[in-house]
């Protein structure tokens, strides 16, 4: 078989097959009805927290800071105050 003769049948078949792809696309009808959210939120999948409410007195696990650290953070604020940043 001439490879002219074969090419100009694949690509005859690849036109052919590409159009009816093309034309199902074109006849499929669109959803009725638009779908809307739902009315009600869906229902907690996660575990509900079973710890208490924190007070106002709980502490937030932050524990003393350094003096060294502490002047240092008191010096460098002093500093943005006065002469900014």
């Amino acid at each position: 078989m001439d490879p002219k003769l074969t090419a100009l049948a694949a690509l005859i078949a690849s036109v052919l097959v590409s159009n009816i792809h093309e034309v199902a696309a074109q006849t499929s009808s669109p959803p009725s009805t638009a779908t809307r959210p739902a009315t009600t939120p869906p229902a907690q999948t996660s575990a509900p927290n079973t710890s208490p409410p924190a007070t106002a007195t709980q502490t937030t696990g932050e524990s003393k800071q350094d003096p060294t650290v502490k002047k240092m953070n008191e010096d460098e604020k002093q500093k943005v105050d006065t002469k900014g940043k």
